[in-house]
C-alpha cells in the first residue's frame, strides 16, 4: 500500500465500532496498516486478565494506551501513555482491567 490512509475519529472511542478479530487468547486485533505480511499498525484489545507471553522485539515497537492500563515487566501504563520497546528488548505484557492500545511494529516479535 503506497497511498496515505486516514482514520477519522479514532479518539476518544471511535475504535469501538472497528472490526476486531482473535489474535491471541484474550487479545483481539484490528489491523490498520499492513505491509510485509504482518500488521505494521493495529489496535489491540485486551480482555481483563489477558496476557502475551515473553517475547523479543526485532524492531522498534511503539504503543499508545487508548483506554485502560497495560503492564509489562517494567511497569504499568495508563490511558495516554506512550511506550517505546527498542529492538533487542524483551518483556511479557498483560492487562489486569483490560485495555485498548494502538501499536506499531517495525518487525514481528519473536516469542522466547
Amino acid at each position: 500500500m503506497t497511498e496515505p490512509k486516514s482514520i477519522a475519529a479514532l479518539l476518544p472511542q471511535g475504535w469501538e465500532d472497528m472490526p476486531f478479530k482473535p489474535f491471541r487468547e484474550g487479545v483481539e486485533i484490528c489491523p490498520l496498516w499492513q505491509g510485509q505480511g504482518f500488521p505494521d499498525v493495529a489496535l489491540l484489545r485486551y480482555a481483563p486478565g489477558a496476557s502475551v507471553p515473553r517475547h523479543r522485539h526485532l524492531g522498534l515497537e511503539t504503543i499508545l494506551v487508548l483506554t485502560g492500563t497495560q503492564s509489562d515487566d517494567a511497569g504499568t501504563y495508563g490511558t495516554g501513555a506512550i511506550i517505546f520497546n527498542p529492538a533487542g528488548s524483551e518483556h511479557r505484557v498483560w492487562s489486569d482491567p483490560g485495555c485498548v492500545v494502538l501499536i506499531q511494529w517495525e518487525r514481528p516479535v519473536e516469542f522466547v
